[in-house]
């Protein structure tokens, strides 16, 4: 394992920082360097950013650059890291740009030929993916859903069929409408998980179908309350679950010698399937017979 050096700092290079989204110690090590080295801070709010940097004892500038103000600033700071300067580019919390302020000033940099280099860390949407338990190997993410029901609609219409596992952030305000109308637009059987407060001492992480995880929410309001994200099972057609003739002529064979419900998680395990449905259907085998 190679030891820890501290990074050194490029000048005329933009730094893509993230910062933590709940606990501090998930700050990495060559964030603090780069935050402690460069010239200037850019920081969605630079009151916020400034109790981070007085946590690490890191004295730096700052500079304001949000969603009302990035584009107009943009040239600011274009011009400093044409002059030489080295500049890192934070968020309130996660990595930066999604769904945070950066876009126009990373493309501008590109445009100008300057150096952009982005640090691994902290990210609400992909550390809820990690533990929701649905598939990752294929995602999309969502972002916030529309604030008006009408367009919230639509745009759940639009993702119906979308077979991929989605990500979405939600307001506390919202939570409730966004999952009501996901059971009016999808149905009550689509599995969604909420992932809330990641990092902080009331960390939560449930999943249900939604028309449970909806009830479930209700009955607490505390259940509510903090900075969410939803990852919800994509669209499943009805041939989805078809079980493949292998994985039936495996269950035949392990039944001759072992009970059903051990022949059908041998043979779950050995084809990737799903054990219920193989179970489901063996049963029904059974019946018929």
């Amino acid at each position: 394992m190679s030891t820890h050096n501290q990074t050194a700092i490029l000048p005329s290079t933009l730094y893509v920082v993230p910062t933590p989204i709940g606990n501090l110690g998930d700050i990495t090590q060559r964030a603090l360097d780069v935050l402690n080295h460069v010239n200037l801070i850019a920081a969605e709010d630079t009151r916020h950013t400034g109790l981070l940097l007085q946590h690490f004892a890191i004295n730096a500038q700052l500079f304001a650059l949000h969603d009302h103000n990035e584009q107009a600033k943009a040239d600011i700071l274009i011009a400093k890291l044409q002059d030489g300067h080295s500049i890192a580019l934070v968020s309130d919390a996660g990595t930066p740009l999604i769904n945070d302020p950066g876009y126009h000033l990373v493309r501008r940099c590109r445009e100008a030929g300057i150096r952009v280099i982005p640090l691994p860390g902290a990210c609400a949407a992909i550390t809820a993916l990690s533990a929701a338990g649905l598939p990752s190997d294929r995602f999309c993410y969502e972002g916030f859903l529309p604030a008006k029901t009408k367009a919230r609609c639509d745009t759940l219409r639009e993702l119906e069929q979308e077979p991929r596992t989605m990500i979405f952030y939600e307001s506390t305000h919202r939570l409730l409408d966004s999952l009501r109308d996901m059971v009016e637009v999808w149905g009550a059987a689509r599995y969604v998980v909420l992932a809330r407060e990641l990092t902080k001492t009331w960390e939560t992480i449930y999943g249900a179908p939604v028309g449970e995880l909806l009830a479930w929410i209700e009955e607490d309001e505390v259940r509510r309350k903090g900075e969410m994200v939803l990852i919800v099972e994509g669209y499943k057609s009805d041939d989805d679950d078809a079980l493949p003739p292998e994985a039936l002529r495996t269950l035949a064979l392990l039944q001759k010698e072992l009970p059903l419900k051990k022949a059908a998680a041998l043979a779950a395990e050995i084809h990737g399937v799903k054990k219920n449905a193989l179970y489901r259907y063996a049963l029904e085998c059974q019946e018929e017979e």
